[in-house]
């Protein structure tokens, strides 16, 4: 069961606008990514569900999470069908993200109040993702469609709340086009934990990163 609710989730992304997205097949590389994230005062974190027994994997990372990091949210990414949101659900996610729109999905989800932020690309597929119940829904990819399209949706249709992934960077001229524009919050996944850095083990490089990026986003949302 998530530890969180649909409301508690929403607030965290409020109060701490950048989300990791992550993924690492090695259970330990996992944890330690996620505790550097959240030591950076990241409170949402959103594992994809991306490799063979990720699944395995999550499991071992939300009970880690729970001692560790007792007030993130931990949520799953990369979901497209019903079956595997139930899944990461029943382990405890606290919200499910997908790169599409499934309402199957969305069902699911519902059923258990948990947020499900599925990826659209069109303002009707935002329409019809929000007429199911999804408060949060992701613009993806970002850097195809950009700060404008983002700006465009909201001018008829101010009360949507929206997560940009893809092309996000933890730079001031990146994020500062992005909350300019109006978004609720932002998904953030390779510039975050570049490769060397990962294999390095140089969990303080992320850990400052993310410090980083939310000292920026604040002082553009101020």
């Amino acid at each position: 069961m998530a530890k969180f609710d649909k409301l508690q989730v929403l607030a965290k992304m409020a109060e701490a606008p950048m989300v990791p997205v992550f993924y690492h097949k090695d259970p330990e590389v996992a944890k330690a990514v996620v505790k550097a994230c959240y030591d950076g005062g990241v409170r949402a974190f959103e594992f994809t569900n991306r490799g063979d027994f990720a699944h395995e994997v999550f499991a071992e990372v939300i009970k880690f999470a729970a001692k560790e990091c007792p007030e993130l949210a931990l949520g799953v990414g990369s979901i497209v069908e019903p079956s595997a949101a139930s899944l990461y659900i029943q382990q405890g996610a606290c919200f499910v993200v997908g790169p599409l729109f499934n309402p199957e999905v969305a069902k699911v989800c519902n059923r258990r109040l948990v947020p499900y932020t599925p990826g659209c690309g069109t303002v009707s597929e935002i329409g019809f993702a929000q007429e199911l119940g999804c408060d949060l829904c992701k613009v993806f990819p970002g850097d195809v469609l950009g700060p404008k399209f983002v700006k465009g949706l909201l001018a008829p249709m101010p009360w949507s709340k929206i997560m940009v992934t893809g092309g996000v960077e933890p730079t001031e001229e990146n994020l500062k086009g992005w909350f300019a524009a109006g978004v609720y919050c932002v998904g953030m996944g390779s510039k975050l934990f570049p490769k060397d850095k990962v294999a390095a083990g140089d969990w303080k490089y992320v850990t400052d990163k993310c410090h980083e990026a939310l000292d920026t986003i604040a002082k553009l949302k101020a």
